[in-house]
């Protein structure tokens, strides 16, 4: 899931999620990982995808930085777009997988944005109700179901499914994680181990921690830096771009859709 920083809405109108979707067709086909399902809401977006020939983290990396980039210049902004790292959990059990599946496809149901699924166009409902879409690969779910009308009841279904609560999830991580993170960052296992790098390295693994969702307060307290010196560094860190995000600029492989309003994705 990524969200809107500070919940604001990341989508103002269909060109905005037009534009969204040529940037997830295009890293797909980059980062080469399966779309099982997804759906584009006013501040937050949610996508079932696997990964194969790229990590998690450098997909959404490719995805929001290209996202962001031609939003701010649209709107005339500045700064991040998404909300700190993206959340994610991993689908173990057939059982969660057909779970998330349906949370996903009824999300615009829940929230009042349709009556029935599947009026709500920007979402992969559709691809399963009619047939292959242009972005989901619909192969597994369907032969998971026996067969796409099986799916498709089991999609309509009325259910209390709870997956990744938006609203009330804590972005941070608990200090028994941020310990682990920190030592995979940096490979020290203290606070003096860290204290014996090199000052610029330090700053590096500080704005590399914040970036996997450790606050500054775990930080500065994991590291020894002073709180001053930590919030410095995120800041330093949120107001540069990235190389990755320069990389990613320059590639030119980007979809380009004209409007179809009734394009199956």
């Amino acid at each position: 899931m990524l969200r809107g920083i500070n919940r604001q809405n990341i989508f103002e109108d269909d060109q905005d999620r037009l534009y969204f979707m040529s940037v997830l067709a295009s890293c797909k086909k980059v980062s080469g990982f399966r779309l099982h399902a997804f759906v584009l809401m006013s501040n937050h977006i949610h996508l079932l995808l696997e990964p194969l020939d790229e990590p998690l983290d450098m997909i959404f990396r490719r995805i929001g930085t290209r996202y962001a980039v031609w939003y701010n210049r649209k709107y005339q902004r500045a700064g991040h777009l998404f909300q700190d790292r993206f959340r994610s959990e991993n689908v173990s059990t057939v059982q969660y997988y057909q779970t998330v599946l349906r949370y996903i496809l009824q999300n615009p149901m829940k929230a009042g944005m349709e009556k029935h699924p599947g009026e709500y166009r920007w979402s992969s409902y559709t691809a399963y109700e009619k047939g292959q879409g242009i972005v989901t690969d619909t192969q597994y779910a369907v032969e998971l179901f026996g067969g796409r009308e099986t799916l498709i009841q089991y999609l309509k279904q009325d259910n209390d499914d709870t997956v990744m609560d938006e609203e009330n999830h804590d972005w941070r991580l608990r200090d028994d994680a941020a310990r682990r993170i920190m030592r995979q960052i940096t490979q020290c296992s203290s606070v003096s181990d860290f204290q014996k790098l090199d000052p610029d390295l330090q700053k590096k693994h500080a704005a590399e921690m914040y970036q996997e969702r450790l606050s500054m307060g775990q930080i500065a307290r994991l590291t020894g830096m002073s709180k001053t010196t930590v919030f410095r560094i995120v800041q330093r860190f949120k107001d540069e771009p990235s190389e990755d995000g320069q990389l990613i600029l320059n590639e030119s492989d980007e979809t380009d859709w004209a409007y179809d309003a009734g394009m199956i994705w």
